[in-house]
């Protein structure tokens, strides 16, 4: 009998044990956006990724883009003359006339804080001529130098068009990029600034509700809103602690509050769930009898309750959370050390060769004679 208790408590526990294990793989957060990714800001690990290679509409989103194009590419002291096109973008504006004078940099806080299509547009004429100039060059800019790899954007402002979509992967690798540039930083911090303009005189307000703090999260440091109907509601937010600085981007939510509450969750992951760890350049990793070291003391995000470390057999480090690579970084071999024979010593020792091998001949010889001359001496 208590053999058989025994084994029915065995049993119960090795089937609780992998029902821990199975939930321990299928953890969630419950987004409910159609994508949605959580990065570190400084080390690009992607902690948390929900669809984030598809294909989406990114909105207003796109200023985050054309906000760090036009500050590498402008100048944001220059004055902008606003057009007739400009004027009559439709949607969001900060009502610019047609004629106005205005700094580049104003532009790009109308554009940013306010989500002017209007002041965009401005923007894009001033930097290249045309928003078709702009279009291409801002292509050509985010692949080459931001190394964005699904993204394709035909005006600065994300107003509809079927060939203007990214994917949460690219905006937050462009968001990461940008938020290093101080100007760009400050802009997108910024919760309200006083407006002057021909046509307008208001205090601009940022829409991104977390940034103002109308829903109270600790540590939010900048964020852009977005809106049109093919895209549903989109929202870009950074946010930072002690610990890591976070990037968490949202596409295709059903309504504000569902991109809201998403963000939330995200950033609230990664505060309470992971930390920074330097991996230092003297570390050695081997494998397959070879050793990789890194070329400079590397930062590395992992989980508070430690991640795992792979190399691959092309020396690649990864860093595993939850069951996902997050970050990768590429090691140096360390080369084995070549025994050198110094040519010297090799003469040396050929030269020892040869000079006993006539000594074996001088010596034959030698003795050759002197057998010779013994027979000769006994003839006479």
């Amino acid at each position: 009998m208590s053999k058989l208790v025994s084994f029915f408590i065995i049993l119960m526990l090795i089937l609780s044990n992998q029902v821990n294990v199975y939930a321990a793989k299928k953890t969630t957060l419950g987004i409910k956006s159609e994508a949605a990714v959580l990065v570190d800001s400084e080390t690009g690990a992607i902690l948390y990724n929900k669809n984030g290679n598809e294909r989406l509409y990114p909105a207003s989103l796109t200023k985050i883009a054309t906000a760090i194009y036009a500050i590498e590419h402008g100048n944001i002291d220059d004055v902008v003359t606003v057009s007739a096109r400009a004027v009559k973008e439709e949607g969001t504006r900060v009502y610019l006339v047609e004629g106005e004078r205005v700094p580049l940099k104003k532009l790009i806080q109308g554009m940013l804080i306010n989500s002017g299509n209007d002041a965009a547009v401005a923007i894009a004429e001033h930097i290249d001529g045309s928003v078709e100039q702009f279009a291409d060059n801002i292509n050509k800019y985010l692949a080459e130098k931001i190394g964005v790899s699904d993204t394709h954007f035909t005006n600065p402002n994300g107003l509809f068009k079927e060939n203007h979509y990214t994917t949460a992967l690219d905006l937050a690798l462009i968001t990461n990029y940008a938020k290093k540039n101080p100007v760009f930083s400050e802009i997108f911090g910024t919760i309200e600034l006083g407006w002057s303009g021909e046509s307008w005189e208001t205090k601009l307000l940022t829409h991104h509700r977390l940034l103002k703090g109308e829903i109270p999260v600790d540590g939010i440091t900048g964020g852009k809103t977005g809106f049109v109907n093919e895209s549903k509601h989109t929202l870009a937010t950074t946010a930072e602690n002690e610990n890591v600085k976070l990037t968490a981007i949202v596409l295709k939510a059903d309504s504000s509050k569902v991109s809201y509450n998403d963000t939330v969750k995200l950033i609230e992951y990664g505060f309470s769930s992971f930390k920074h760890r330097i991996i230092k350049q003297n570390e050695r990793f081997t494998v397959h009898k070879k050793e990789y070291y890194p070329k400079n003391d590397i930062l590395i995000t992992e989980h508070v309750n430690t991640s795992e470390e792979n190399i691959t057999e092309h020396g690649i480090l990864e860093i595993v959370n939850n069951g996902q690579v997050s970050q990768s970084i590429k090691l140096e071999v360390k080369e084995p050390k070549q025994i050198k024979v110094k040519k010297e010593k090799l003469l040396s020792s050929e030269q020892s060769s040869i000079n006993i091998f006539y000594g074996i001949i001088v010596f034959a010889l030698a003795g050759l004679l002197i057998g010779v001359r013994k027979r000769l001496m006994k003839k006479q």
